[in-house]
């Protein structure tokens, strides 16, 4: 979609530029030299598995990472045979580090098979220096190494491991740098996440995200506008605005823009159906923002909206600068606002210090304002943040009877809630065809529940009119309208 620069007639013969985008896409037709060659040896181009670990944040970085490699001349596969495999991966909770290390055991055995196989890692867990430390001196096959601040320098780093047979890393503490038009490889070519900003400046007490993330920085608002136009331009009929708070989008800029007001001018563009945003945090939640949804008909009507906790005490704790109340009389305000309006959140069980009482009040709150869907997670201790040091860390198997009685009740309301839409005929957005049934398509409702019915691939990427005919309680089954 981008190819600003043609690579093909870069003159690599001279010194790279210092400027940016003009120094990446310098390396990479350097790097095209490289799977020319490999092209030539071997009868085959280079393969080149991209693996995503993370959030959305993630997906779209690994999008981008996919097209880098695609404009270098890699074929890319999802098989992890592949002549160069990258982890992009997460640290949001410690099993996340720990599948890495276990998948990295598996390209270890496939390397010793293929030793010119190069592996490489990114994203957030490679921003704690423990891990980095742990890599540098168990897992020496590992060829390249970066995280997520100078994930722009892709093309530059790769031709770095591709020159060295040593361990490549670069690694930044922070940066206030964005760098714009750089490739992306779609997953989907009907929907696409646009990063607003980067980093996040909340500093909850049990969260790793502003250590490995960085404090926000946004992207210009021109900047987000002319990329959402192009993939308007190529298909696109919805996006997702991501950032780690959107809510706080535009306030570090030199003309500062509210992410209501930048909402206002995406839903301006022609082409796009759909606008879509996660994820927002209840203390910048504002009365501009909800009015915005309310009046775009182009802005779905779903807020993800993490609680973390319905506890005043705990979230005090947890630096989340909101209290239960405060909490609840933003859902009146959503609800007042957008009766159909759907919200999903995040709620963590175990912090530190929880008690019955404050479990008891998370409860309250889950029955209050009967959820979509909830994420459910078990505290995880992240080194290196404050709630990693406190005293009173609840026990293993009160955390565990605790969180059974908390999924059991956010599955029950859930079922009911999400049954609410049975019979209307609503706008779905065709996704893919059924992985079960080959007869049936599945796709999005504007509230991001799935509905599965009757269909062939030509209606993929399309929004249609389906009259929901079954709820399942976490999906529908449903009739195209007209058949």
């Amino acid at each position: 979609m981008y190819n600003e620069i043609d690579i093909t007639k870069i003159d690599t013969a001279q010194e790279p530029p210092l400027a940016e985008p003009e120094r990446q896409y310098y390396f990479m037709a350097k790097c095209r030299e490289w799977t020319d060659a490999f092209a030539k040896e071997h009868g085959r181009r280079p393969q080149a598995c991209v693996v995503n670990m993370g959030c959305q944040m993630n997906a779209r970085d690994s999008e981008k990472l996919t097209g880098i490699l695609e404009e270098v001349g890699y074929e890319t596969v999802s098989d992890e045979h592949a002549d160069f495999v990258i982890y992009n991966t997460c640290t949001v909770r410690d099993n996340a580090n720990q599948k890495v290390y276990g998948r990295l055991g598996f390209l270890h055995s496939l390397k010793k098979k293929n030793p010119g196989m190069r592996i490489a890692l990114c994203g957030c867990m490679m921003q704690e220096p423990s891990v980095v430390e742990k890599l540098k001196k168990s897992y020496r096959f590992v060829n390249l190494i970066f995280g997520t601040h100078n994930i722009y320098k892709f093309a530059e780093l790769l031709f770095c491991s591709l020159e060295s047979e040593e361990m490549v890393i670069d690694i930044w503490k922070d940066t206030d740098k964005i760098v714009e038009d750089l490739p992306a490889e779609r997953k989907y070519f009907f929907k696409s996440g646009v990063n607003i900003m980067f980093g996040c400046n909340n500093f909850c007490s049990y969260c790793i995200v502003p250590y490995v993330r960085g404090r926000e920085r946004s992207r210009k608002p021109q900047d987000i506008l002319r990329e959402i136009e192009k993939l308007a331009a190529d298909g696109v009929v919805e996006i997702m605005l991501l950032g780690q708070n959107v809510n706080s989008y535009g306030k570090n800029l030199e003309m500062p823009v509210t992410f209501a007001e930048l909402l206002r001018e995406a839903a301006k563009i022609d082409g796009i159906q759909r606008i879509r945003f996660m994820t927002s945090h209840p203390k910048d939640l504002s009365d501009e923002l909800i009015q915005a949804m309310k009046e775009l008909p182009k802005v779905c009507h779903h807020m993800h909206l993490p609680l973390q906790s319905g506890s005043s005490r705990l979230l005090k704790i947890m630096n989340r600068r909101y209290t239960k109340e405060q909490y609840l009389r933003l859902v009146e305000k959503l609800r007042e606002a957008i009766p159909d309006i759907s919200l999903t959140t995040d709620i963590i069980v175990g912090f530190p210090g929880e008690t019955e009482e404050d479990f008891q009040e998370t409860l309250d709150v889950v029955r209050k304002v009967r959820y979509d869907s909830a994420f459910t997670f078990i505290y995880s201790k992240r080194t290196g943040t404050p709630a990693a040091a406190m005293e009173n860390q609840v026990p293993e198997d009160v955390v565990k009877e605790r969180f059974d009685r908390l999924l059991k009740e956010v599955q029950a309301i859930s079922k009911e809630t999400s049954s609410r839409f049975e019979g209307q005929t609503v706008p779905v957005l065709v996704e893919q065809i059924n992985e079960q049934d080959p007869d049936l398509v599945t796709g999005r409702l504007g509230n991001n529940l799935l509905v599965h019915f009757p269909g062939t691939e030509e209606l993929i990427g399309k929004i249609v009119n389906v009259t929901l005919t079954e709820s399942k309680g976490f999906y529908y089954l449903g009739e195209l309208e007209g058949n």
